[in-house]
C-alpha cells in the first residue's frame, strides 16, 4: 500500500533513463559554465581557452521569422587603407531569441447615427461576449483555462505572473470567468461524451482527487473512460471524457456506462464488476483485463532496486520465478509491437498463430509452479492474479479489437497525477465536476494532435455566432481538418 501511494510507478529502464537525463543536464551545464570561465581566465595570458567538442548542432526550426541584423563592413582595408574593396559572400550567425508576452486593449466602437427624416436612432448590436460584461477576448480566456487545467497552474499563481507583467487581477475575477467558459463549453463536452459512448470499445481507469472538505481534505475520485480505435486500424477519431465523484464506490461506474455496451478495458477494480453481470442491461459487458498490470506484479518481484527498498537491509533477494514470468510475457508484448495498427481480424488471426501458444505454454507453466508455492508466497499472489480471470485476461485472443494494456487510460490520467502536486486540492465538489469537465476537453484535443490553447480560443471566438446543427464543426478532429483544408484550398 506504501508503495501503490507513496513510490515510483515507473520501471526500471524508465527510471535510469530520467536519472541518465538529469546527469547529462547537469554534466552539461557544469561544462558550458567551465568553458566560459576557462575562456575568461585565459584572455591574459598565453594558455590556450578549454574548448570542448561539441556535436554538430541541430538548426532552429524553419517556420520561425529572421530578422537580419547587417554588420556593416569596412568602407576601407584595415590592412592598406585602399578602398578598392570586393564582396566574397557572408557568414551567417543564427541565434534564438524570445518577444516578451505583450498586452493590449481593444476598443470596439459602435457608432449611432439618426435619421434626419424620421428622427429614429440607429446603433449596430454589440458583439457576442463569452463571458458577462466582455472585460477579457477569446485569447485571454483560452490562455487562462489551458493554463489552469493544461499547465496545472492554479489561479492564484497567474494572477501574481500577470501582476509581475503589470495587468492586476483580482482572483475572483478569473475564477468568475472560468465559471462562465464551462458554461459556454458545455454543449461541446456533451457532443465529445456522445461520440465516446458510441465506441465498441472503451479503456477505463480512476485516480484519487482531493477536495477541500471543512478544513481538511477527502479523497476523491476522477474518472477516466477513453475510445481509441486506431490500435485496431478503426479510424474513428479518439476521445476522452472524465467524470469526479466523491467515493469509489461501484455504483459511479455503473451510472457513468448506463445503456451502453461493449468492452471494456480496465484493471480488476471489483467496482466494475456489476458491470459484468448477466443481468445487467442492455447487456452485460465484455471484461478485457490489462497485461501491464499482470506484468507489472512480477517486475516487482524481478527488479532488485524495488526488492532494495523493500528490505531496507540487506542484500535485495530476486524470484527467480518472476524473472522467468517476465521473460515470457515480454515476449507476447514484443509480437504485440509488429500488428499495432493492423485491422481486427488480421490481429486476431495473428495472434491465434503466434500468441496462443505461448499463452498456453505461460498459463501451464504457472499452474505447475503455483503448485509448489506457499500461499503466503509473493509471486504465488501474482500468478494468482492472472490464473483467477485467466478468460478476461486471455480475451484479446478471440478479439482483435482488445489491446494488451490498458495504457490508453493511464496515460490519460498522468497529467492530472503530475498536476496534484501543483494544485494540491479541489476547493468544492463543483470544483471536481469543473476539472473533469475540462480534463474531456483538453485531453480529446490532445489525442488528436491539437494545440488545445489554440483550439479552445477560436472555439470561445466561434460558438456563440455558430448554428446548433453545426456545432460539430467545433469538434477537436474536425477542427484539426479544417485547418489543414485552408492552406491547400488558399
Amino acid at each position: 500500500m506504501r508503495r501503490a501511494l507513496y513510490g515510483q510507478r515507473s520501471e526500471r529502464a524508465r527510471q535510469l533513463i530520467d536519472q541518465l537525463e538529469l546527469g547529462f543536464e547537469e554534466l552539461e551545464t557544469s561544462a558550458s559554465e567551465d568553458e566560459v570561465l576557462a575562456s575568461l581566465a585565459a584572455a591574459g595570458a598565453s594558455v590556450a581557452a578549454f574548448t570542448r567538442k561539441r556535436p554538430a548542432r541541430k538548426p532552429l526550426p524553419e517556420h520561425l521569422p529572421r530578422e537580419r541584423v547587417v554588420i556593416a563592413a569596412p568602407c576601407s582595408c584595415p590592412a592598406c587603407g585602399s578602398d578598392r574593396l570586393s564582396r566574397l559572400g557572408e557568414d551567417v550567425t543564427e541565434t534564438l531569441e524570445v518577444i516578451p508576452r505583450q498586452w493590449k486593449v481593444i476598443q470596439t466602437v459602435r457608432e449611432r447615427f439618426s435619421c434626419r427624416e424620421c428622427e429614429r436612432i440607429t446603433q449596430p448590436p454589440a458583439p457576442f461576449h463569452v463571458t458577462p460584461r466582455g472585460l477579457f477576448g477569446p485569447s485571454f480566456l483560452a490562455m487562462v483555462l489551458f493554463e489552469k487545467f493544461g499547465a496545472h497552474q492554479p489561479l492564484n499563481r497567474q494572477r501574481d505572473r500577470y501582476a509581475r507583467e503589470g495587468v492586476e487581477l483580482s482572483l475572483t475575477t478569473l475564477a468568475d470567468q472560468v465559471g462562465a467558459c464551462t458554461a459556454a463549453l458545455m454543449p461541446l463536452y456533451r457532443l465529445i461524451e456522445a461520440h465516446t459512448l458510441v465506441g465498441e470499445r472503451l479503456h477505463g481507469d480512476d485516480t484519487t482527487i482531493p477536495v477541500l472538505a471543512g478544513g481538511k481534505t477527502d479523497t476523491a475520485r476522477l474518472w477516466t473512460y477513453v475510445r481509441d480505435d486506431r490500435p485496431f486500424g478503426g479510424r474513428a477519431p479518439p476521445a476522452a471524457i472524465y467524470h469526479y465523484s466523491r467515493d469509489r464506490r461501484g455504483e459511479h461506474p455503473l451510472a457513468h456506462l448506463q445503456g451502453w455496451s461493449g468492452i471494456l478495458q480496465a484493471d480488476a477494480y471489483a467496482g466494475y464488476n456489476g458491470l459484468f453481470r448477466p443481468d445487467r442491461q442492455p447487456e452485460p459487458l465484455k471484461q478485457a483485463l490489462c497485461w501491464a498490470h499482470a506484468r507489472r506484479h512480477f517486475f516487482e518481484l524481478a527488479d532488485a532496486e524495488t526488492q532494495l527498498k523493500k528490505r531496507r537491509k540487506g542484500s535485495p533477494v530476486i524470484a527467480p520465478l518472476a524473472v522467468e514470468a517476465v521473460r515470457r510475457i515480454d515476449a507476447v508484448f514484443a509480437f504485440e509491437r509488429t500488428i499495432t495498427g493492423q485491422g481486427a481480424e488480421q490481429r486476431r488471426i495473428a495472434r491465434d498463430q503466434h500468441v496462443a501458444p505461448l499463452l498456453d505454454d505461460l498459463r501451464s507453466w504457472m499452474i505447475e509452479q503455483r503448485s509448489s508455492l506457499s500461499r503466503s508466497s509473493e509471486v504465488a499472489k501474482a500468478m494468482d492474479y492472472m490464473l483467477r480471470d485467466w478468460a478476461a485476461i486471455a480475451a484479446f485472443l478471440d478479439d482483435g479489437r482488445i489491446c494488451l494494456t490498458n495504457n490508453c487510460a493511464e496515460r490519460a490520467m498522468r497529467g492530472i497525477a503530475i498536476g496534484r502536486k501543483a494544485w494540491l486540492f479541489a476547493g468544492s465538489d463543483r470544483g471536481g465536476q469543473r476539472a473533469a469537465f475540462m480534463f474531456s476537453l483538453i485531453t480529446t484535443a490532445k489525442l488528436n494532435d491539437v494545440d488545445p490553447q489554440a483550439w479552445l480560443a477560436d472555439v470561445l471566438t466561434r460558438i456563440a455566432d455558430i448554428p446548433q446543427q453545426r456545432l460539430h464543426e467545433l469538434l477537436p478532429w474536425n477542427w484539426q481538418a479544417s485547418r489543414t483544408q485552408l492552406p491547400v484550398a488558399a
